[in-house]
């Protein structure tokens, strides 16, 4: 996953791929500052999945926004945040295509 703003800096960690769900009613800010190098922030809206690459070892801060202000909510490690990159085979993908616009069709004829 390209990460094209601010890319991840080149070490000997192997970076993982992570996910945040904001599922508060309140603008977020995603922030990790304890990686040298490199800065990532992120604005996080009420219901959004933000999806990032880091590396184990960095630690997601949590702002919450207020007004005129912002809270340190929390701090996840981002390897709590983990998720599996599948490899998709192109054959299975035209399977899944298709029962997607089959669904798509069985919903707007319900409509």
């Amino acid at each position: 996953m390209a990460q094209i703003l601010d890319p991840i800096p080149n070490t000997s960690s192997n970076p993982i791929l992570c996910c945040y769900v904001n599922a508060t009613s309140s603008i977020q800010v995603a922030r990790i500052t304890n990686i040298e190098n490199w800065y990532f922030e992120r604005v996080v809206f009420p219901g959004q999945r933000l999806v990032f690459e880091a590396f184990p070892e960095a630690i997601l801060e949590i702002h919450t926004g207020m007004i005129a202000s912002a809270i340190l909510s929390d701090q996840i490690p981002c390897s709590r945040l983990t998720v599996q990159e599948t490899e998709t085979d192109s054959s299975s993908l035209g399977d899944s295509e298709a029962s997607t616009d089959e669904s798509n069709s069985a919903i707007a004829a319900q409509v």
